[in-house]
Parts: structure tokens; sequence; C-alpha cells
């Protein structure tokens, strides 16, 4: 079983768009997944239509794994489960700090789940917290997305200092440019000057596109409703690239 993170300590850059099609694409590639909604606001649980039960489990959510399969959810889409998200969720590092070896609870907890899945993808909230730390730990891979611009290269940076200062292994980190406008010069030099830094990004990347934005409307993957447009070509692309990254780690 391998365990991806989509995450970014900044909010707004296609995180959850991500992770939702990616999940679509794994499952459709005959890969049994679930995909874990960490974020409170549960964006890729909406998605999906799928929702948490209304009472608050979010303390039973390290203490064993049969407490997340009780909270998973069958998705429209062979091979693909979902654990919605609950608003209680936003008392993770609260509940965290109380816990000891708090850095390995998850990474504990996925492991009991290895004979239903063979790919766990986690949906996170962009912030650096306890939460964080402890998907770090746990993941086999986290894909960055980072939009080409000043704010977002800047961030990335700060992710990076932050691997080092804490002894986490920078090799987990695998960026990609997400919301690309080709027409904007910055977006270019952005891009050439982050590669030519990080020579780990990913060849493909996620244009802006109406088609993304249109996943609310739609509450479905970009390949259902927009088949054959540049976004969901872009994201198969991710996901082809994507696949040896995870099988290697």
């Amino acid at each position: 079983m391998k365990v991806i993170a989509c995450y970014s300590m900044k909010g707004g850059v296609g995180k959850t768009a991500t992770a939702v099609n990616i999940a679509y694409w794994a499952a459709k590639s005959g890969i049994k997944t679930l995909l874990i909604d960490l974020d409170a606001q549960g964006a890729s649980s909406f998605y999906f239509r799928v929702k948490a039960k209304n009472k608050s489990w979010d303390k039973r959510f390290f203490d064993a794994y049969k407490h997340l399969l009780d909270q998973v959810r069958a998705s429209d889409y062979e091979n693909l489960d979902v654990i919605p998200a609950h608003l209680s969720f936003r008392n993770f590092d609260t509940l965290l700090s109380t816990l000891s070896k708090r850095k390995t609870r998850l990474k504990k907890i996925l492991r009991g789940l290895s004979n239903e899945y063979k790919l766990i993808i986690l949906d996170c909230p962009p912030t650096i917290s306890a939460l964080s730390e402890s998907v770090f730990t746990a993941s086999n891979t986290i894909f960055v997305p980072v939009i080409p611009t000043t704010l977002s290269e800047r961030t990335y940076d700060q992710l990076n200092n932050f691997f080092d200062q804490h002894d986490y292994s920078k090799k987990k980190l695998v960026p990609f440019f997400s919301m690309v406008q080709g027409q904007k010069n910055l977006h270019h030099r952005t891009m050439d000057t982050m590669r030519s830094r990080y020579k780990s990004f990913m060849k493909a990347f996620i244009p802006f596109s109406i088609d993304v934005e249109n996943m609310g409307e739609y509450r479905a993957p970009v390949d259902v409703y927009a088949r054959s447009r540049p976004a969901n070509r872009a994201y198969v692309d991710l996901w082809k690239e994507m696949v040896p990254l995870i099988r290697k780690r």
C-alpha cells in the first residue's frame, strides 16, 4: 500500500482539485483507492457527493484503523472510496497535542488499511501544524501544487526550509505547477526559475481553466463533464507521471 498526500501551505492553489482528479484516475486505472478528506471544509467530500455522519468522531480518528473503516463511504466510481471530512476535524491539532507519539499516529492507523486499499490519498488542509507533520511522516510521496507566482514560490521555499529544520526527507516532496496561465510572462519566468532551483518539479502542469472551476457545479472530476478539454488531458498527464514516482517510493 502507498500513501500520497496532496498538500500545500498555501490555500487556493488547486490542491483539492488535484486530489479528486488523481483519486478518480487511480481508481479508473484499476487501483483500489481511498481518499481521506482531512480538511474540515470538506471540499473533496463535496465533489464526490459523500457526507460524514453528523456525530463528531475526531477523538477516535487516531485510536484504531477500525474507526476509519466505519466511516468509509462508497463513491459513484468503481474502486474509489472516500472518508469524508467532518467539521470536528478542525480540532485535530489540539487532539494530537494530547497524544503520545503524535507524529507517527496517522502512519500507524493507515497501515491497518493495507488489506483493503492499494493507494490512500490524503487531501490536506493548507497549514503547517501537528496534523501536517503527521502527514509528512505517513506519506510516501507529497505532491505539492505551486502557482507560478512570487508568493507561491516563497511558500514552497518555506516548506523546504521547514523540512530541513525538522529533519523530514525532502525527497518526499514532488512539486508541480498548477493554475498556469500561459499568456502571463510572470508565470513563464517563475516556472523557469523554480525548475532550475528544484529539479524535482514534474513536467506535467495544470492550466488555469474554467473546467476545473466547474467541478463545484458538477460535483465530479473533470473527466466526467469535460473529457476532451485541455484541463482533463493535463490531469491525465499528471497521473501518468505520478505512477512511477508512487511505485518506487
